[in-house]
Parts: structure tokens; sequence; C-alpha cells
């Protein structure tokens, strides 16, 4: 029997998923939990064989979970079931340990497909998503922008940036210019609204 953990922030969602998968005669959804940063334990607790990983959660998400998990319970499988195809999101979440990365419209079968074909060793990835990933390319971000251009989006000043990030402000504003100029944005809204579109933050 493949003893699932279901991660997903929506309750309905959340259970409809373990219904279908306990239809399957060889597995079983043997825990459920609503947050990121409750995936780890949930999974260590209950022997999980494969973590089917939502995306946008309270706590933590997804792919920050997948990393957690990856690095703490490495023979543990993780499925990436998302709304959000960004291809972005795609090779963060094979950097950080995922097998497998589908989208929440297609069919239960290929649900239970996949979870059944990552536990064999195999990736499975949706080919949209595949495709789009290939077209948009990598993202042209260092990591020090990317936490800069993040910080920004969630509000924060350039003074608070430079004392989260241990950076001076004038260095602050060179990454967000940098990283606006690689985006090729008229300014900090518009480079944060093109890497979230694209995944990368």
């Amino acid at each position: 029997m493949i003893r699932i953990l279901v991660a997903e922030d929506q309750s309905l969602v959340r259970g409809a998923l373990a219904s279908l998968l306990n239809m399957e005669s060889d597995m079983e959804v043997v825990a459920q939990v609503g947050r990121g940063d409750e995936v780890v334990d949930a999974a260590r607790a209950n022997a999980v064989d494969v973590a089917l990983l939502d995306i946008e959660m309270p706590g933590e998400d997804g792919l920050a979970a997948a990393a957690r998990l990856h690095e703490s319970l490495p023979s543990c499988r993780i499925l990436m079931l998302t709304t959000f195809g960004k291809p972005g999101y795609l090779k963060r979440a094979l950097d950080n340990g995922a097998q497998g990365f589908i989208t929440k419209d297609g069919p239960t079968e290929e649900l239970a497909l996949a979870i059944r074909r990552i536990l064999k060793g195999e990736r499975v990835i949706d080919p949209h998503v595949a495709i789009a990933a290939v077209s948009d390319g990598q993202s042209p971000l260092s990591s020090r922008e990317r936490d800069v251009l993040a910080a920004a989006a969630r509000g924060e000043s350039i003074a608070r940036i430079s004392e989260t990030l241990f950076l001076s402000p004038g260095t602050v504003r060179n990454y967000l210019s940098i990283a606006i100029q690689k985006l090729g944005a008229g300014n900090r809204i518009q480079a944060v609204r093109i890497a979230q579109e694209r995944g990368w933050l």
C-alpha cells in the first residue's frame, strides 16, 4: 500500500483529493495538512512514501517544504500538484527534490498514475509546463537580486531590505536596478510582476 501525505491549504480540495486517492486499491492517504510548515513532521510521523504538495500554502510554501522534506526524509517521493503551472516554479521544485510537477486541472487517473511512476523512480512533469519552461528559459536573476526583489514584492522599504539582508541601502538600490534591467521592466513594480508571472519569485 502506498502511503500518501496531502498538503493543500483549501480543506475542500484536500478532502476531495484524499477521497479520490483512497479509492485506488493500492493507495492510502495517511496524513493531511493545510500548512507548508507542517509537512515534514506529518511525513515523518506517518512513514509517508509520497508527499503531494501544493505550492501556495500558509506557514511555508510548497517549494520550501519540498526542500526541507527532501533533506529530512530522502526516501519520500515528492509530487507538486498546483494551480500555478509557472515555468520558474518547475525548476525550483526539481532543484528542491521534487520528482514530479503536475497541475490540478488534470484527470484523477493521471494523478494516481503519476504517484505510481515517481515511486518507480521516474520523473513526471506536466508537458505544458515543461514547454513553457523551455521557451521562457531560466531566471536571469542572481540569488541576491531575487532576495532583494522578493523583499520589494512584500512592500518593504529600502531601509528595511537593507537591514534584513545586511546590505547597504546603496547596494540594495543597485540590486533592484540590475533586476529591473534584466527583466526588461520600467520600474520595480513591473519587475516584481514579471518575475512572479514566470515563477522566478
